[in-house]
């Protein structure tokens, strides 16, 4: 197919010969990817703890309150992406094309309607989800700001984690982690430009966040 002929140079061959040398290699690469994007919460946390001022306690509490409700929405769609992963691997196993390129078309799709989906509910839902965590009053505020503005990213987030299993699927760990590396750099330097330059607070980690994303994102579906 297509995508199998694209990624030669950069895929692991697992169809041919033994696979006790390739299946580390593969397996190392999709744990970095997953360590890089918990690095991306990491950063915020950093850069609001140091360049904050007065909100710095507010900042950092704020991000951590919201890790458990992003978590639970990414690895849900991590999951269901290892779905698509497992078809796609299977019809490239059988060299069928046409399924190949239906699943991978069927893929983006619903990660972009359930991005687009979370989204807004998630807008709604945002309140009740944070007070459901007893966050503090004097720290909801600034939780909801970064719930909302990262909310409004999820397209884009779901969007490159399906990308990265479509890309796994044909045994192609480089490019995700690649596409997530640059990302990764362009988010701590997003994150120092808003809050250290611009002085905002949990807003400019959340729209750096998003902003990073979608650069992956864009970088994954234009190869």
């Amino acid at each position: 197919t297509q995508l199998f002929q694209k990624h030669q140079e950069n895929k692991i061959d697992m169809l041919n010969g033994s696979i006790r040398n390739k299946l580390p290699l593969f397996a190392l690469s999709v744990a970095a990817t997953a360590v890089l994007e918990q690095l991306f919460n990491a950063s915020d946390l950093a850069v609001v703890g140091n360049f904050t001022g007065e909100f710095r306690t507010a900042a950092v509490a704020a991000v951590g309150a919201n890790s458990p409700v992003i978590g639970l929405v990414i690895n849900l769609f991590v999951g269901i992406a290892l779905g698509a992963n497992v078809v796609i691997a299977n019809a490239v196993g059988q060299r069928d094309g046409d399924t190949v390129r239906r699943t991978v078309h069927t893929a983006v799709l619903m990660s972009v309607i359930g991005g687009i989906l979370v989204a807004l509910l998630g807008q709604l839902a945002a309140g009740a989800l944070l007070g459901a965590l007893s966050v503090p009053d004097d720290v909801l505020p600034f939780a909801l700001r970064y719930l909302r503005i990262y909310l409004l990213g999820m397209p884009a987030i779901l969007l490159y984690n399906f990308e990265a299993a479509i890309f796994r699927s044909v045994g192609d760990t480089k490019v995700p982690l690649q596409a997530l590396i640059v990302s990764g750099i362009l988010n701590v330097l997003m994150n120092l430009f808003f809050v250290a330059v611009l002085h905002m607070t949990v807003e400019g980690v959340a729209t750096a966040t998003v902003l990073a994303n979608v650069f992956s994102a864009v970088i994954l579906l234009r190869r």
